[in-house]
């Protein structure tokens, strides 16, 4: 047995009350995965990876010797094979030197290996009709509006680059800038700003021929100064305002900016906006200024948690859930060195948002080697950290008996398409939205 699927095997044995595929789950977003020639030739006629905000890989593109960026696919559905997996959607993370492999067996299945043992058999999802169309301008569909969640959310950054430059300001784990030079420099289409128009004719096309997606995110990089004339607000409140004229109900709306002020957040919910995302990144105040040191500068950890708050009361806690990047919290120079210590410091977070109503969920941290942080901790967090922080997630979400999170789907395993993290996959499937 090979060392990662001997400690794999050990944590889901301490911890029998996870679903292993949620184990395996986190294992394989911090670590990434591999694909043959053959897996990648079949990926090929699949829905392929879109690179829809940051580039979620453990290498850049110059070093994919197979050209996977073009070939892999967004996600990979788990399921069945010899440990009997439950419907598993993993977001794909490519890492050429990952001991999780995807490949083709004699028989013609796809199956993922770990230490070169089977685990599961494997599914990729067929390519929408939308993605092979193209604006009026030659833009591809997947360039403006691509979906990730197995097809659920729309994903729309509609600013690719963000304001906060350099070590001195730019988030510490975050690539969005490296990537977009990286994406342009292999030529593919890649819109620096989106228009409203290029977004309202992409989703006309979509509304056309789609029944799978149920909602959308507008996002993008921060804005500290001004965007086309516009401050943060109002360049990102376009968007929806659009949206919802246009559309009215058709999907559930979400915006991921910053922490606003109040009368800043009542603008975004008067134009239609049904769930808001002022990310926090990490609780702990001081690792909030060494790894989110433009934030610190242009608002600061006490204000974002304030505004959070204050988010609430108008948007109400339910439609509040702002994000944290899971496993950063132990990132070297400056990170925690002991597991414990660094969930009782996440944990201190969940605790105070959730016992307001408030439900924060988690992206598990992909050490991009495009990012300073990346750069610094190519083996992300520990197993162990991503294990204990999902019973501590699912522990206090159900001692305060708050509802399942909205704009995401079903929870529970077998039911979750939230691919980038496994906090759906632990909330039960009974539990009610």
């Amino acid at each position: 047995m090979g060392r990662r699927l001997h400690l794999v095997n050990q944590l889901i044995s301490r911890y029998p009350d996870l679903p292993p595929e949620a184990i395996y789950k986190e294992d394989i977003l911090r670590s990434g995965l591999s694909f043959s020639e053959d897996a990648l030739r079949i990926a090929s006629g699949f829905k392929p990876k879109a690179y829809f905000i940051f580039s979620f890989d453990l290498v850049p593109i110059s070093q994919m010797k197979q050209g996977e960026n073009l070939r892999a696919p967004e996600e990979v559905c788990l399921i069945s094979g010899r440990l009997g997996f439950r419907r598993t959607i993993v977001s794909v993370r490519l890492n050429p030197a990952s001991p999780y492999r995807i490949d083709v067996s004699g028989d013609g299945r796809l199956l993922l290996y770990l230490d070169g043992i089977e685990l599961c058999e494997v599914e990729f999802q067929k390519t929408p009709d939308y993605y092979r169309r193209r604006l009026k301008n030659g833009k591809p569909i997947t360039d403006i509006a691509p979906t990730i969640q197995w097809g659920y959310l729309l994903y729309l950054t509609v600013f690719r680059i963000c304001q906060y430059f350099g070590r001195n300001e730019e988030c510490q784990f975050c690539d969005i800038n490296e990537n977009f030079r990286q994406q342009k420099k292999t030529g593919r289409s890649y819109t620096t700003v989106k228009s409203v128009a290029e977004i309202l004719e992409a989703l006309e096309i979509i509304n056309e021929t789609d029944t799978e997606s149920q909602a959308y995110t507008v996002t993008g990089g921060s804005i500290s100064s001004q965007l086309n004339g516009k401050g943060e607000i109002d360049f990102y409140l376009q968007y929806p305002q659009a949206i919802e004229r246009r559309f009215p109900g058709r999907w559930i709306s979400k915006v991921v900016v910053q922490a606003l002020p109040k009368d800043q957040v009542q603008r975004l919910k008067d134009a239609g906006v049904q769930i808001y995302h002022p990310n926090y990144e990490v609780w702990d105040e001081r690792l909030f200024k060494l790894l989110c040191p433009g934030k610190s500068r242009y608002i600061g950890h006490d204000q974002w948690v304030q505004r959070i708050l204050d988010a609430a009361e108008v948007f109400g806690p339910t439609n509040v859930i702002p994000n944290f990047v899971a496993g950063i919290e132990m990132s070297r120079p400056h990170g925690f060195v002991n597991v414990d210590k660094a969930i009782a410091s996440t944990a201190e977070g969940l605790e105070f948002f959730m016992s307001r109503q408030i439900v924060p969920r988690f992206t598990t941290w992909c050490p991009e080697p495009l990012s300073l942080l990346g750069r610094a901790n190519p083996e992300g967090a520990p197993l162990e950290y991503h294990v204990k922080l999902l019973r501590t997630w699912r522990d206090l979400h159900a001692k305060y008996k708050l509802p399942v999170p909205p704009g995401y789907g079903e929870p529970g395993v077998g039911r979750a398409v939230f691919s980038v993290s496994a906090f759906m996959d632990v909330i039960p499937s009974s539990t009610s939205a």
